[in-house]
């Protein structure tokens, strides 16, 4: 028993080893990510005007360096107006001066904020106690971004995005008075200035061909109202024949299947008829010496033939001259056989022809003299 004891006592004292190790690490990744202080805080309470972008977590820092962090946000009991109080919590071994001045400064240019702490005047070496309030007196707050850049706002419209974001978090700082120098975005100003100064004369031409394009919008006016009537007309048309249009696709949708069906019914006969159109044209082609000699006497042909049915839908024709041979049918005569003591012919000698000749008589050639003939 006391051997399975001591076999167990190692893994036993690694996991509470692991354990605690885990534990620590997650206690420091929370406080990290939370901002939470360590040691013993201190509570205060400040009064501010305008508390817009603070949260809760958010840092109190004294002279650059965090002290504390934002426990909460509400409005203020017992005022005459509105007024926001934060309550925020400092490491107990960093006393704040009675006379405490508090601001609210941007972090950055995304938004976030933090309360700034500084020594006033006149504290004489007391000290702020726990739960105090910093009146609304000492406290400042944020800086009005908006109203800021609105006046920036034809100087920011010619900055690259890079300019824009060193121009403006230098203006933060020199509104807040920490960090950059009235001087040095007075530099930058001068630096775009001049860009602009480089660039008058494409800014001059814009304007002008502005000038010139407004000018012949405004000289049309009475057109361009016409027109932007006309589309409303056009829009509002088809909104109200949106069903008849609706009914026309589906008919063409209709139609498109039943032609693509009757393609495919005629396909067959159509590439039977292409082949013997190619048989035809090559035999055009082996016979094209009696198609040209067809081809140029057809004109006269057709010229002929169309004098002939002037007289109504059929034709006329003129008998000029005539002439005939008439035959007439023989008999054969009966043959008698040679009497007693008659001469045979010697075989091989030509008998007299039993037949007689054929009869006939012809008709010499008349002139009919009729109208149609010349």
């Amino acid at each position: 028993m006391r051997g399975q004891l001591r076999g167990l006592a190692g893994p036993l004292v690694k996991l509470v080893v692991f354990a605690v190790v885990t534990m620590l690490a997650a206690y420091v990744l929370v406080s990290t990510i939370t901002n939470a202080g360590y040691g013993e805080q201190l509570v205060y309470r400040a009064e501010f005007s305008d508390v817009a972008g603070l949260v809760e977590g958010d840092e109190v820092r004294i002279a650059g360096v965090r002290v504390g962090q934002i426990v909460g946000i509400a409005l203020a009991d017992e005022t005459d107006r509105p007024v926001a109080e934060v309550e925020f919590e400092v490491s107990a071994d960093v006393p704040l001066p009675a006379d405490v001045e508090a601001l609210i400064r941007y972090r950055n240019l995304v938004g976030q904020r933090y309360i700034a702490l500084s020594e006033g005047e006149g504290a004489g070496g007391r000290t702020l106690e726990p739960g105090a309030v910093i009146p609304l007196d000492q406290t400042t707050p944020a800086l009005d971004l908006t109203v800021l850049f609105g006046g920036f706002q034809p100087l920011l419209q010619a900055l690259t995005p890079a300019d824009t974001n060193r121009l403006s978090f230098e203006i933060i700082q020199v509104f807040q008075g920490e960090g950059g120098t009235v001087e040095s975005l007075l530099s930058h100003v001068a630096s775009l200035t001049d860009s602009l100064a480089d660039k008058d004369a494409v800014i001059g031409s814009v304007i002008d061909n502005l000038t010139t394009v407004m000018g012949a919008v405004a000289a049309r006016d009475e057109q361009l109202s016409g027109l932007v009537v006309s589309l409303q007309q056009f829009v509002t048309g088809l909104a109200e024949d949106r069903e008849a249009i609706f009914d026309s696709l589906q008919a063409i949708d209709e139609l498109a299947v039943a032609t693509s069906g009757f393609l495919e019914d005629v396909r067959p006969p159509l590439a039977a008829d292409i082949q013997a159109l190619g048989d035809l044209s090559a035999n055009l082609a082996a016979d094209g010496d009696k198609l040209e000699d067809f081809l140029q006497l057809a004109p006269t042909k057709i010229d002929l033939i169309t004098r002939t049915a002037v007289n109504g839908s059929w034709f006329n024709f003129f008998m000029c001259s005539y002439n005939a041979t008439v035959t007439l049918p023989t008999t054969a005569l009966p043959v008698t056989p040679p009497a007693p003591g008659e001469v045979v012919a010697v075989p091989g000698t030509p008998l007299p022809d039993p037949l007689p000749r054929t009869n006939g008589f012809t008709i010499p050639r008349t002139e009919s003299g009729a109208e149609g003939c010349t």
